[in-house]
């Protein structure tokens, strides 16, 4: 047991305050892609944390424990923060740089609302049926953001030279998706998602996160005149030697995070370390400026 453990702690949402005035596009030095592959997040996570809050409210009045109840509050409360944030940096720092983030953003809200969304023209039966999906989805997406989330908060992006409220953003975020990353695994359980469902929730957001996360950095690199057009097997490739320089997480990083989540025993109380996190939280320089 980690002495330096905070125990249960209460989720609440934190204000931010980010001044993107003196942030470049290539926010890493001399790593463009790896950059665009991190800033892509923020083409995707505004409307995927919403979809979140809405599916968690969607189940909410479902939830009879008093404890996850108020746990899935907190939850919402974060990410929704998450989801303003994010959507900020779409305008005041890529749209800023002369990367139009709206079509992208489009896509991002087409497949969150309509295809991922739910159905109300099903039965009961059905409706219900599909939320419980989208709760198993959400739980293997909030692993990937938790063994993310701690890959953030230990990175080398220091070192590399990376602009510190990028690093921040991330870090904050990152933290805070530690710090929640029990609630959407107590949520699927709650509502009977077993093991079979649970991996093949998996498999679909890891591919389905890939996938995103390839057409985003295209999508980014495309209007960056620094750079000339590159197609998914060159931005591959320069993806591997972003992952050899620690500038984005390796393969093996990534495929052991997922393979953990398809144990039998698994627990999401062994990725990342609530101290370290709710540490970087209490210090993150966006929250003091907020609290200020």
């Amino acid at each position: 047991m980690d002495p330096l453990d905070p125990g249960v702690v209460s989720l609440t949402a934190r204000n931010v305050e980010f001044d993107w005035t003196d942030t470049p596009l290539h926010w890493l030095p001399d790593e463009p892609v790896a950059s665009h592959t991190i800033s892509a997040l923020n083409l995707l996570l505004p409307e995927g944390e919403r979809w979140f809050c809405a599916t968690y409210a969607e189940a909410l009045p479902l939830i009879e424990d008093d404890r996850l109840r108020e746990d899935v509050r907190g939850f919402i409360g974060q990410e929704t923060m998450h989801a303003e944030t994010h959507n900020v940096v779409l305008y005041d720092f890529l749209d800023t740089h002369g990367v139009d983030p709206r079509p992208f953003a489009a896509q991002a809200e087409f497949l969150m609302r309509r295809v991922l969304g739910p159905r109300p023209g099903r039965s009961a039966k059905g409706q219900r049926q599909q939320l419980v999906e989208r709760i198993a989805l959400i739980g293997a997406i909030e692993h990937m953001t938790a063994f993310l989330g701690d890959y953030a908060l230990n990175s080398q992006w220091d070192d590399l030279g990376g602009d510190p409220t990028m690093i921040d953003l991330y870090r904050w975020r990152g933290a805070e998706e530690v710090e929640h990353r029990n609630v959407a695994h107590d949520v699927a359980q709650y509502f009977g998602v077993g093991y079979f469902r649970r991996n093949i929730a998996m498999i679909i957001a890891f591919v389905g996160f890939l996938v995103l996360m390839l057409r985003g950095t295209k999508y980014i690199v495309r209007q960056d005149p620094s750079l000339k057009n590159r197609g998914y097997l060159r931005i591959f490739v320069a993806w591997m030697g972003a992952m050899r320089r620690d500038a984005l997480p390796s393969l093996a990083h990534l495929t052991w995070g997922v393979a953990r989540y398809l144990k039998p025993s698994y627990s999401p109380e062994h990725e990342g370390s609530t101290a370290q996190a709710v540490a970087y939280l209490a210090w993150s320089p966006a929250a003091r400026a907020a609290a200020r």
